[in-house]
């Protein structure tokens, strides 16, 4: 009766104007009816309504390459076993296909590239000679990659994927220089049609169209690889051509009670990938087959050592909340000199010197056993900057990369699994950042970094630097424990519910990042310190603990919001300013003194954010209160670019932010409460006057410390800026 519904559902879906989402919600991995086999295929590529194209066909069958593509057609035919009387018919449809796919899309066929396989599927379902087609177009354009051919772009990105997940297999094949190339051309040139039995491959496109996702083709055949990888290695000593052999014949075991495990494995491995490795390759791989594929493409992967990874998703990875299970969660090792890494860094990062490797091997493997203890430990406290797979961080300069690769070789050697590297280095962070990484960079001097001096020498002058006030204070802000490379994310998680003790493991990520603040400042010092403050740690850990009769005085103070006092901030000069959100910015000082950061209702900066859903307020009635002096419609940016609809408002000595509920427009959640004491600079964007970044924090000795920061977009915001700093100079 379960199995006779699902099929009702679906006739009926198909008779409406159904999606491909829809029948996969409905076919959950089953195999089609071929009654509903065209149906279903017709609507998951898209080619349902789509008008007879060998209507345009002159049937003139006048190729260069004619008669080896009737050869070919005749020789395949001849193999299905089929009446003689029918033959005939297939031969001529199977010819006249393919000679106007060539004469449609100005393509040269040769022997062996998969077209007259990749059509056998087709053919058996006895369809009319224009849908035959449509569906053949389809396939070729979505599923196929580009390329398949020599030495192609396709075989570089299959061998990074297997190094990337079995690192020993990978290696055992370089060996016997067995390339991807050698035995699953045919497998990505027919989606595994020249390979595998009719009901195999029936069953496999069936799941396939229904996935939507043309990558899946590289994760089939690693699981094809991966679940031989025994006998594989046990044929070592087998020739080339032996284990060639064996590899491309290797689909042909696979039975049709065997797919929906074969394809529920290849999502499996899917998931375990870094997303950013398939999204930008999609472009080059994939798209409407015409032509031969450019040179260029192949220059993305064919140098690449290992797998490598984008800044977007690097970053936005840090920030996830309670992601799935089996999803990437990165470790980031940093590899460049310790004066870089000093210079500026995320604070999800490992240091490891990749100059220690050739300068001092005993330190460097030291600081490796550091590296994967500090691995072990954040992923057992669920840390955001623990993860299993390590992704490599260099400078981005390729002269002084060849070090970082030579790190990264070192542990694909040992054959690690989930190696990547990031692409652009340090410098790809750096620009991501852009303005706002003194706020997300931890340690960061424009004095010293290499990356803000290139950009000062390229714009003519020292004004970089002055934008940041006092670039030592301005770190010194963003080096406390809780700082994070995604830190304006994290704000943004938190202000949409998500609270610091969710799950209780608030205490378990504090100790994670002790752990992680304790190795980083070990693997800081110089190379010939390393070995024995890591060797002191690993055989000590708690040693500089709260308490400890260790704790020395020479390790590096982090500033806490907590260390305040009212003494220590006395007869100290203004520090507010006004300034451009841009490296060669005027600023334009003003006076405000110093205060708390204590807001209405005796909360602190700290507490603001702890349970958003306490202040609902009307919108009306609160834009009407006495103390409002002004308000502005405006709408709240947060560093990965979501925004939000939201009030502004003004008074005496506060500034208030109401983000309007997404399910009642007529009211709003009070997410910022400031002191307008507590404002230290705005700055606002030089290519977007609308912009503008309000700063808090407060003077530290000569220093200035930065706590926070909101960042908003406000029509006409020069009128705002003038009434919060008119505002703020009334209270000096």
């Amino acid at each position: 009766m379960e199995d006779g519904l699902w099929l009702i559902e679906l006739e009926s879906a198909l008779q409406d104007d159904c999606t491909v989402d829809d029948i996969y919600a409905i076919c959950h991995g089953k195999t089609l009816p071929e009654a509903l086999r065209l149906d279903v295929w017709q609507v998951c590529l898209g080619v349902r309504n789509k008008p007879d194209q060998l209507a345009q066909f002159n049937e003139i069958y006048d190729l260069p390459f004619q008669a080896l593509l009737r050869s070919d057609c005749e020789e395949f035919v001849s193999k299905l076993g089929n009446e003689d009387e029918d033959k005939v018919s297939v031969v001529c449809d199977l010819e006249s296909i393919l000679t106007f796919y060539c004469k449609n899309r100005n393509l040269v066929y040769e022997p062996n590239n998969g077209w007259v396989e990749l059509m056998l599927p087709l053919l058996s379902l006895k369809l009319i000679r224009s849908d035959t087609y449509n569906l053949f177009e389809a396939i070729r354009d979505t599923y196929i990659p580009k390329g398949c051919g020599k030495n192609g772009t396709v075989f570089n990105v299959f061998r990074l994927l297997l190094l990337y997940h079995d690192p020993e297999l990978c290696t055992i094949l370089d060996t016997k220089r067995i390339t991807p190339d050698c035995y699953a051309m045919g497998w990505f040139q027919t989606l595994f049609a020249s390979t595998c039995t009719l009901p195999v491959v029936l069953s496999m496109w069936d799941l396939y169209f229904q996935q939507s996702d043309p990558f899946l083709v590289f994760f089939l055949s690693l699981i094809v690889l991966i679940n031989q990888r025994d006998q594989i290695l046990a044929m070592k000593a087998s020739t080339k051509e032996e284990l060639i052999g064996f590899l491309v014949n290797m689909p042909c075991n696979i039975e049709a009670d065997d797919v929906l495990d074969f394809c529920s494995l290849a999502q499996y491995y899917s998931v375990k990938t870094p997303a950013s490795f398939k999204r930008d390759l999609l472009q080059v791989l994939f798209g409407a087959q015409r032509g031969g594929s450019s040179k260029s493409e192949g220059s993305v992967v064919s140098q690449a050592l290992c797998l490598p990874v984008s800044v977007n998703e690097l970053i936005e990875n840090a920030s996830i909340q309670n992601p799935h299970p089996e999803a990437v969660r990165f470790f980031l090792v940093d590899c460049r000199p310790a004066e870089q890494y000093n210079s500026g860094h995320l604070s999800t990062a490992f240091h490891l010197d990749s100059n220690l490797m050739l300068q001092e091997p005993e330190a460097f493997q030291t600081a490796v056993q550091g590296l994967l203890r500090s691995q072990r430990n954040a992923i057992d406290a669920n840390s955001n900057a623990g993860g299993e797979h390590l992704c490599f961080l260099g400078s981005g300069r390729l002269e002084e990369d060849q070090y970082t690769h030579m790190v990264v070789a070192s542990f694909l050697q040992k054959n690690t699994k989930y190696v990547s590297l990031l692409t652009g280095g340090y410098e790809a962070i750096h620009e991501y950042f852009g303005e706002g990484m003194v706020d997300s960079l931890e340690d960061h001097d424009p004095l010293k970094c290499l990356l803000c001096n290139k950009e000062q020498l390229r714009y003519g002058g020292g004004k970089a630097i002055a934008n940041n006030n006092n670039p030592k204070a301005l770190n010194s802000g963003a080096n406390s424990a809780n700082s994070s490379a995604t830190n304006s994310l994290k704000r943004g998680n938190q202000r949409s519910g998500h609270t610091a003790n969710n799950n209780g493991t608030a205490g378990d990520r504090k100790s994670t990042i002790d752990l992680f603040s304790k190795l980083s400042l070990a693997m800081k010092t110089k190379s010939a310190e390393v070995k024995e403050k890591l060797i002191d740690y690993i055989s000590n850990p708690n040693a500089n603990e709260p308490g400890s009769s260790r704790t020395g005085n020479g390790g590096e103070k982090h500033v806490s919001r907590n260390d305040r006092n009212g003494k220590r901030y006395r007869n100290v000069p203004p520090v507010f300013s006004i300034g451009e959100d841009q490296e060669d910015e005027d600023e334009l000082n003003s006076a405000a003194s110093e205060s708390s950061l204590v807001v209405r209702g005796a909360k602190t900066n700290s507490q603001k954010q702890s349970d958003p859903t306490e202040e609902i307020v009307s919108i009306q009635s609160f834009l009407k209160g006495p103390d409002v002096i002004r308000y502005f419609k405006c709408q709240e940016v947060h560093l990965n670019g979501y925004m939000y609809d939201s009030y502004l408002l003004v008074t005496a000595k506060h500034m208030i932010v109401l983000r309007e509920l997404e399910t009642r427009r007529d009211r709003a959640r009070i997410i910022v409460r400031r002191q307008l004491q507590s404002i230290v600079k705005i700055t606002a964007k030089k290519r977007h006057r609308d912009l503008i970044t309000f700063k808090y924090g407060y003077p530290e000795e000569e220093n200035l410390v930065i706590t926070d920061m909101d960042r908003f977009l406000i029509p006409n915001a020069s009128e705002v800026t003038d009434l919060i700093s008119r505002h703020i100079v009334k209270q000096t």
